[in-house]
């Protein structure tokens, strides 16, 4: 398996420079995610360009990211903006060389699109769900690239189950998963046993499974039930299991670690990269 990282890149992609490829390969990394934030804008030459950087700096772009409105938008004219976003991200997936384009499900809480709303798990809204993905997957079909969706107990994609049940009815072979086992943790039962999470999340989801997201997690002393992201190693995630069941569904995937200031990530690396070497893992294209 290979680890990347999200972040280290500016927010503005055309600024990467060659010593932002030699940031990245300095903290330990060989692909970075490409997060676009205006992504109708993004033309063959910013992506043509963009690659050329990150091919002499020897980083690959392991996932591009999109900022867009929800594919479950209350709003018509919102949503359609966030399906051709998406169309036109797989063209320029396609010109970048990513590994994948990564696939917000969103939400209906106009705070957020990770945050939670009643009707996130009407069957309306995965109908809807399924309907704009079905026409993100035509193009991502057309481009020839591969697109992975995310979960969380706060989403539309709230279980195992429910995101098989999505790439069903999707019927695209197209659309794969993105495994963030963190989003899970939906109580204290699974905060103490990550390791059946996880075993329930790989049996479900590993053969769908093109990627990772890395991080941890702690429990606060609050009332009434407070779960905090971690720096990797000083939370409760079972992270040797993680990497292993990764390693047998993907491994020639890429694990990246997210959610991390910059100073931090130094810190986070060290302990995946050695509980990985513990377990038994092959890390490629890394020397320590």
């Amino acid at each position: 398996m290979y680890l990347g990282v999200q972040g280290l890149m500016p927010p503005d992609l055309g600024a990467v420079t060659d010593a932002t490829m030699a940031g990245i390969r300095a903290h330990g990394f060989t692909g970075t995610a490409c997060r676009f934030s205006e992504p109708l804008a993004v033309t063959e030459a910013d992506a043509r360009r963009l690659r050329a950087v990150m091919e002499a700096g020897g980083v690959e772009p392991c996932q591009a990211v999109a900022q867009h409105p929800d594919l479950i938008a209350s709003d018509p004219g919102e949503r359609r903006e966030g399906i051709l976003s998406l169309q036109h991200m797989c063209s320029v997936t396609r010109w970048l060389g990513a590994g994948n384009l990564y696939i917000r499900p969103g939400s209906l809480n106009p705070r957020g699109s990770w945050y939670p709303h009643p009707d996130n798990y009407r069957a309306e809204t995965f109908d809807t769900l399924v309907d704009s993905l079905k026409q993100v997957c035509a193009a991502a079909e057309e481009y020839g690239v591969l697109l992975a969706v995310e979960g969380h107990v706060l989403s539309i994609l709230d279980t195992p189950g429910r995101i098989v049940e999505l790439i069903d009815a999707v019927g695209s072979d197209t659309l794969r998963f993105n495994m963030d086992p963190v989003n899970f943790v939906s109580g204290v039962r699974d905060a103490y046993d990550t390791t059946s999470l996880l075993e329930r999340l790989f049996d479900a989801l590993g053969r769908y499974t093109i990627c990772a997201h890395a991080k941890d997690f702690v429990l606060r002393d609050r009332l009434v039930l407070h779960i905090e992201e971690a720096v990797i190693g000083e939370g409760l995630l079972d992270q040797a299991t993680f990497l292993s069941r990764f390693e047998e569904s993907c491994p020639g995937g890429y694990i990246q670690i997210e959610h991390l200031p910059e100073d931090k990530i130094p810190q986070a690396r060290e302990s995946l990269y050695r509980t990985g070497l513990d377990a038994g893992v092959a890390w490629n294209g890394l020397d320590g």
